[in-house]
């Protein structure tokens, strides 16, 4: 599978250094900095997540991706995701028209409800238009990228008469996916519009999720729509052994799944828990080999076009973390291809 695509994914989790956190300022300069590394080492692409919580520096995915943008050559520039319910569609536009712009035709939009809720009363929606707040927002985003002039009514912001929305992309259309963390209806919505389909699989064993990738199959030849190579992103880590890959990745690990837990009314995380989601489920971890023939049963498995994994989580070093960047982009990444070539 010579076209596969394999990215690395962060939230810009605030790390330590020298058992220090750093600044929300350093932790998005790391980020770059790891961006830079994947880079030079062929990962074909780095998406940042967006959040509003003081564990994570990324709140504005796009600014970070256009400060990437010019200290990279040909890595893709994702966002993982845009929380688009809470944002206004037509800047969402622009802004990633703009990298775009910047990094020549890099940027990818990946749009999301987004799995917290803390963007909603920061900006002054209501959480009760959870769901209308996406379908109306997505329609008009999808209008947009055929950068025509957009007419377009709703109930969450104002109309567009004949509005013509600037920068263009040089390629006549931006590159836009849909996240999804495991609604039917979000499947079938992504098919509608002919987008396509990125799944959140952070727990349990993948190919639990095989009939989300047919339902989107399905959907797409009943809306004759294109059914684009489905993408999985998934939490893991690399180390050069095994055991150093779960004693370096457990602790920060687990507290921040106990903190966000604590709020969803999760119990805390339990290490035979962990250690059985490494061998069984869906937690990329270990030494190089270890990691690329999980991530390849994967792809086989559920015929994936496209795996990112999720390299950071929680206070973790600077210097562990910058290495599972290296590992994946220099080890991983080339032995997953061997594996699924063979």
């Amino acid at each position: 599978m010579t076209d596969l695509v394999l990215g690395l994914d962060t939230f810009g989790d605030v790390p330590q250094d020298a058992g220090v956190p750093v600044s929300h300022a350093a932790a998005i300069r790391q980020v770059v900095e790891e961006a830079v590394i994947a880079d030079e080492l062929g990962v074909d692409v780095i998406a940042v997540g967006e959040h509003h919580r003081p564990e994570y520096s990324i709140s504005a995915p796009e600014t970070v991706l256009a400060g990437i943008a010019a200290r990279t050559s040909r890595i893709r520039l994702a966002s993982g995701v845009t929380v688009l319910s809470s944002d206004d569609p037509v800047r969402v536009f622009q802004r990633f028209a703009t990298v775009d712009a910047i990094s020549g035709g890099r940027a990818q939009a990946i749009l999301g409800r987004g799995s917290f809720t803390e963007s909603f009363p920061l900006f002054g929606y209501d959480l009760s238009d959870y769901d209308v707040l996406f379908e109306e927002k997505l329609d008009l985003f999808v209008k947009l990228l055929d950068e025509q002039p957009v007419t377009w009514s709703g109930t969450t912001r104002a109309a567009l008469e004949n509005a013509d929305v600037y920068p263009k992309t040089e390629s006549g259309r931006l590159d836009t996916w849909v996240g999804v963390g495991g609604s039917p209806q979000s499947v079938v919505r992504t098919a509608r519009h002919g987008l396509p389909l990125m799944i959140a699989i952070i727990g349990g064993t993948p190919t639990r999720f095989a009939p989300y990738i047919e339902l989107y199959q399905r959907a797409a030849e009943k809306y004759g729509t294109v059914a684009h190579p489905v993408g999985v992103h998934s939490p893991g880590f690399v180390a050069d052994t095994d055991e150093e890959a779960k004693e370096l990745f457990y602790p920060s690990y687990k507290l921040i799944r106990d903190r966000i837990g604590a709020l969803r009314g999760w119990p805390p995380l339990r290490r035979e828990e962990f250690d059985a989601e490494v061998e069984h489920g869906s937690m990329y971890l270990g030494a190089p080999e270890t990691v690329a023939r999980k991530i390849a049963g994967t792809v086989g498995e559920l015929g994936i076009g496209r795996f990112d994994m999720i390299y950071s989580s929680g206070p973790q070093d600077v210097s562990a973390r910058m290495r599972a960047v290296e590992l994946f982009g220099a080890k991983v990444a080339p032995m997953v291809r061997d594996l699924l070539a063979g």
